[in-house]
């Protein structure tokens, strides 16, 4: 992306002023959860919907983030190495994330996750990752080109440890 596409774009929390109700990724329950759940989500504090608008304000994608947390026995060995033995340790969930089938191609995607890694660590609660849940191989393989790493046994589920993201920003 140029800058000038750069300029037009911005990342808003959802508000009542943004219409879902023409939103389409092609992946129906991403859609479903948008038009229909995103708004109560954010309501009731279970995730935090965030919006790309563009320049005449149209919603070309989202994703939400909560917090989370993980089992220490998950994650990879070399993973666990390096972190207190507790239970379970805390992470941010990229919960959502999708493109309009219209503004697919364009690097939104890519912009929407820098967008979210970025308040993920710039967020004042302790978190070691961000975790991910891939709905199929496509997105998978979105998040491993983007430096997640699968959990052992869990191949559709990924991280990224908060000390790579920080370096990101730096």
């Amino acid at each position: 992306m140029g800058n000038d596409v750069e300029e037009t774009l911005r990342v808003e929390i959802l508000g009542s002023q943004h219409d879902r109700s023409v939103f389409d990724s092609g992946v129906d329950p991403l859609d479903r959860y948008f038009r229909v759940q995103a708004g109560q989500d954010a309501r009731k504090n279970m995730a935090a919907p965030f919006v790309l608008v563009l320049a005449d304000g149209t919603v070309a994608g989202y994703y939400t983030l909560s917090s989370t947390a993980v089992n220490l026995g998950d994650l990879p060995e070399k993973t666990v190495r390096k972190l207190p033995r507790y239970p379970l340790v805390p992470a941010t969930l990229l919960g959502r994330l999708a493109v309009d089938r219209h503004h697919q191609g364009k690097g939104y995607g890519r912009f929407l996750l820098a967008d979210a890694l970025f308040r993920a660590v710039k967020s004042e609660i302790a978190s070691f990752a961000v975790i991910v849940d891939a709905k199929d191989d496509i997105a998978r393989r979105f998040y491993e080109r983007e430096s997640f790493l699968p959990f052992p046994d869990q191949p559709m589920k990924l991280f990224r440890p908060m000390v790579d993201i920080e370096q990101l920003f730096k």
